[in-house]
């Protein structure tokens, strides 16, 4: 008689940073992607790369990260649903790779419960399919500050090395000044911290940084005249990098408008907000904790580069947008996720660690409902606003502007690159021609400037055609022949 045997395999996990990541991806394809045109910013990145129009006039402040990202797709198609679809897989893809990096140091649950927090931000899932580049400066810094703690923890790998290395290149590429705040607290905590005086991770970190910022480098040198200059021009662009405290701005602008610039507008439905408030203290509590529990590098280190990413945009600059802390976020979560981890555990009844749990899903629910409703009034506002520019270019183009043509004037990029014409501007924050040259070039070819229909034409302007365009609220001007 043969005695049957059981093999007992032990029960498969779920993996629920992936399930993280899909959740993302959907909501994208769902609530996103099929209603959004393409922004302002996004037309001077794309047009960067695009076979098919002009560049626009790409300012001093700007990294070209997210030209290089998309590059590759417009090289196949002009098609805006086709980019919006890629980009909404790659950042997906992007949001998994970068919390699974978390996930020796904090665990599978705490990971996905990181990664969570951040894609469920109504800014996240907004900015996951377009071309801009805060999503993904927060994407690589959260990595990089993960491949940062492992490769600070012996035995580091090579593989260690090489991530935090590609992941300050990353972050740089896509933001050059967002690099630097990331890398002198890293670089300082090298210096500072006695088991990381190593000289291979601040080896990579600074190599992840040259590599990353060489392009911007290059570029301040055969534009500008060089870095200072660059960083000067920069400053004039931003409206003047000082002293300021942009923190109600930030507030004041979470719920939208998209670029708060300048911030007139009252603070839209504050119940909402309430997350923000909270973040400070709740970062503040994490830090405590971790620093009782002898954990503090993996609480600690976030936190700090988190406050350095946010100087620039909390006290340098004079107005505000809701992606501008994206980074901030991101780094934030794994000690948020941390924290609620740790509350949980200090629970000891399971009556009372049952009611807890229940109360915290309510408590995340509510906060995803009230994340989606954001999101669902600024996806129609900037769905109305791309439709005001594919209007304008339409009526420029019935009125005889054909490639090659040029637009100037207020909103000239996005509406240029609509009707495929190139852009100018003889005034403002990217005054890239003077009023002469415009009109030496609208003597070879079409030529519209627009303005806003109250406020006239400007001076170059005044014996031109005015041509009403109401469906934006502009009128073109074009010369008289």
């Amino acid at each position: 008689m043969i005695a049957s045997s059981t093999v007992l395999r032990p029960p498969r996990r779920i993996p629920w940073p992936a399930l993280v990541g899909l959740a993302y991806a959907v909501t994208q394809l769902v609530f996103v992607v099929p209603h959004l045109g393409l922004g302002w910013d996004e037309t001077v990145y794309l047009s960067q790369a695009d076979p098919h129009r002009p560049a626009a006039y790409f300012s001093a402040p700007r990294s070209r990260g997210i030209s290089l990202l998309t590059a590759p797709v417009l090289a196949v198609t002009d098609s805006t649903a086709v980019l919006r679809v890629v980009l909404a897989l790659l950042s997906a893809a992007a949001l998994y790779a970068a919390y699974r990096v978390w996930q020796p140091l904090l665990g599978p649950g705490r990971t996905a419960l990181a990664a969570l927090l951040f894609a469920g931000l109504w800014t996240t899932l907004l900015y996951g399919p377009q071309a801009m580049p805060n999503l993904w400066v927060a994407l690589s810094a959260v990595a990089t500050v993960g491949w940062f703690l492992r490769a600070t923890h012996p035995p580091a790998g090579r593989r260690a090395l090489l991530g935090l290395g590609a992941m300050v290149a990353a972050a740089t590429c896509f933001r050059f000044s967002d690099g630097v705040w990331l890398t002198l607290p890293l670089l300082a905590a090298c210096a500072i911290v006695p088991a990381w005086r190593r000289p291979a991770p601040a080896l990579a970190v600074a190599s992840g940084f040259a590599v990353g910022g060489a392009e911007w480098i290059a570029e301040a040198y055969l534009r500008w005249g060089g870095v200072g200059a660059r960083l000067h021009a920069s400053s004039a662009t931003e409206g003047g990098m000082g002293t300021h405290w942009a923190g109600g701005m930030a507030w004041r602008s979470l719920n939208g408008p998209l670029l708060c610039r300048p911030c007139h507008r009252p603070l839209v439905h504050p119940e909402l907000t309430l997350w923000w408030l909270s973040l400070p203290a709740l970062a503040l509590i994490a830090c405590v904790l971790a620093w009782r529990a002898r954990r503090g590098a993996v609480v600690l280190l976030p936190v700090v580069c988190a406050a350095a990413l946010s100087i620039p945009y909390l006290l340098l600059i004079d107005y505000s947008a809701p992606r501008f802390l994206l980074p901030v976020y991101a780094l934030l979560s794994p000690p948020l996720a941390t924290l609620a981890a740790h509350a949980a555990h200090a629970i000891r009844s399971p009556r009372a660690r049952a009611l807890a749990a229940g109360l915290a899903a309510a408590l995340l629910a509510l906060h995803l409902s009230a994340q989606y409703h954001v999101l669902d009034r600024n996806t129609a506002d900037a769905r109305a606003t791309a439709a005001r520019y594919r209007t304008a270019a339409h009526d420029l183009r019935r009125l005889g502007l054909t490639p090659p043509c040029l637009v100037s004037g207020t909103h000239a990029p996005p509406i240029g690159y609509d009707a495929g014409c190139a852009s100018a501007n003889v005034g403002g924050n990217n005054r890239d021609t003077t009023a002469h040259a415009l009109l030496r070039r609208a003597a070879r070819e079409p030529v519209a400037t627009l303005a806003r229909t109250r406020s006239g034409p400007p001076r170059y302007a005044r014996a031109w055609t005015p041509h009403p365009l109401p469906g934006a609220g502009l009128t073109a001007y074009t010369p008289p022949h």
